[in-house]
């Protein structure tokens, strides 16, 4: 996704591409199947520590002890980056404040419609201070959900739609399931988070998550 971001931004000169931020969520999350932050950020790390110029790994959101909201991630991100940082340094030793953009893909989106899932509050704080580049995946129509949707088609000059040229339709999800299963994961993800999996036992276990724990059963 995040490749496809970045030929998205190369193709359009009125950007330039500064950086990418992976951003895993707490452990507070309330997901089955996730496993612990610590994992999830250290595969992070590994899948971007020699693979990419450009890429980052952000542990902040999940190292916090509670759930953080996707609007409250990215106050997180443009005070750091904007806020601690002074923004971006021009060659003529200027600054210019940097465009903080939530990369996501179709399906989340999608799931902005459903107001048991996102506060309308935060809808209008992400699209409108922010902005948002999506990835539309197979099966997805993201313009016919924008156009169908008010806030997201009050906010559509800030949204960025991708169409992949090549269908890609890898998803964490199916990662894990396909570990669960005892399928290969090779060429799915980077051989060293494929080795990261199964050195730790990650995702052959189910995970069960409560309000204010984390336990584990055995399928």
């Amino acid at each position: 996704m995040f490749e496809m971001a970045a030929d998205y931004f190369n193709a359009h000169s009125k950007y330039e591409l500064v950086g990418g931020y992976f951003s895993p969520v707490s452990d507070y999350y309330q997901k089955e199947g996730l496993a612990p932050a610590v994992h999830r950020v250290r595969m992070c790390e590994l899948a971007t520590e020699t693979s990419s110029t450009w890429l980052m790994v952000d542990s902040w959101e999940a190292l916090q002890p509670s759930y953080q909201r996707t609007a409250v991630v990215l106050d997180h991100f443009d005070e750091q980056l904007n806020g601690n940082m002074g923004g971006m340094v021009l060659p003529d030793g200027t600054r210019r404040k940097i465009q903080i953009l939530l990369l996501a893909g179709g399906d989340l989106i999608e799931s902005m419609g459903r107001k048991d899932v996102w506060a309308s509050e935060d809808l209008h704080h992400i699209l409108g201070q922010y902005g948002c580049m999506v990835i539309e995946r197979t099966g997805t129509d993201v313009w016919e959900f924008l156009l169908s949707h008010d806030i997201l088609y009050e906010h559509k000059d800030n949204i960025h739609v991708v169409k992949q040229v090549i269908y890609n339709d890898i998803s964490s999800t199916k990662v894990r399931l396909f570990v669960k299963r005892k399928m290969s994961i090779k060429y799915l993800v980077p051989d060293a988070v494929m080795r990261y999996i199964f050195e730790n036992s990650l995702y052959s276990t189910k995970l069960t998550r409560k309000r204010d724990y984390v336990s584990y059963a055995f399928d």
